[in-house]
């Protein structure tokens, strides 16, 4: 009788543990995440990313489209940041976006180039460790013209945020390819070395509402803060027809280099949406 009774418990604990594993695998992304994801393989690259789309709760493919943002270091920038969007647009009026997250899959550097990647030009750095523009060639040839074929969003209303390192690629595109993002937000950027090649001449503009914001926290390490000042003043001291954007510098009150992300993003997009003046 007690062997049957064992039996008989033991079914009971696999008829209730089988539907729980069930149930969980089909468990979505949060709500405030929900929207799509994909691998694409770069031919530029010859490497491929995760990429990670964010819609807004009540998206709408064939209403008025929506502003998109792009953010570097997606593995671990885009759960905190497309997440905190909504809460953006519940308290400070930001509009909804489409936000997407460019994710290399992985930290290790034998998967995370973003050593590369994000490094602009600089003199006596070889060509083959700077991999800016390269990386810029797939966002505008690969990532960008795939997003705006699948979701409903406005090409003329892209927004660009890095951090650290992802920071100096932001400034780059800015100097190297100012049309392609309306707005950029460099999070205490990393710039040395390659602060020759976004110090320098810029590329002209065809449009004349393009925005650059410069976050620096005030916690950061006094030699990233002196980079990003150092930038911002150097831009900022020229005239607009060399200056083919506004650039505002962003003290984070209290802010750390990586740990106060949300609030360079809230900062920076609240002043590229006109919504305060930081």
């Amino acid at each position: 009788m007690r062997g049957l009774v064992s039996i008989l418990f033991g079914l009971l604990l696999l008829a209730s543990a089988t539907p729980v594993h069930a149930q969980q695998a089909e468990v979505p992304f949060p709500a405030a995440l929900r929207g799509d994801a994909f691998r694409l393989e770069s031919a530029t690259l010859g490497r491929g990313f995760d990429i990670y789309v964010r819609l807004p709760p009540d998206y709408d493919a064939e209403g008025p489209a929506y502003p998109v943002v792009y953010l570097l270091d997606g593995d671990s920038l885009f759960p905190i940041l497309a997440a905190n969007h909504l809460f953006l647009t519940y308290d400070e009026g930001l509009p909804e976006a489409v936000l997407v997250g460019i994710a290399y899959g992985g930290f290790d550097p034998s998967v995370n180039r973003r050593g590369l990647d994000f490094q602009s030009p600089d003199e006596g750095l070889p060509a083959e460790h700077a991999g800016a523009e390269a990386f810029h060639t797939f966002l505008t040839d690969e990532l960008l013209p795939m997003i705006e074929g699948r979701f409903n969003v406005d090409p003329d209303r892209r927004v660009l945020f890095g951090q650290s390192r992802g920071g100096n690629l932001v400034l780059y595109s800015a100097v190297a390819h100012p049309d392609v993002f309306q707005g950029r937000i460099a999070s205490n950027p990393s710039l040395t070395p390659g602060m020759a090649s976004i110090t320098g001449s810029a590329a002209r503009a065809g449009r004349n509402d393009l925005k650059v914001a410069v976050t620096s926290g005030e916690r950061d390490r006094a030699d990233l803060r002196t980079e990003a000042a150092f930038w911002a003043e150097t831009w900022s001291g020229r005239d607009a027809d060399q200056r083919p954007w506004q650039v505002r510098l962003i003290p984070i009150a209290g802010g750390t280099h990586a740990a106060n992300a949300p609030d360079a993003y809230r900062a920076g997009m609240l002043w590229l949406f006109e919504r305060t003046d930081p």
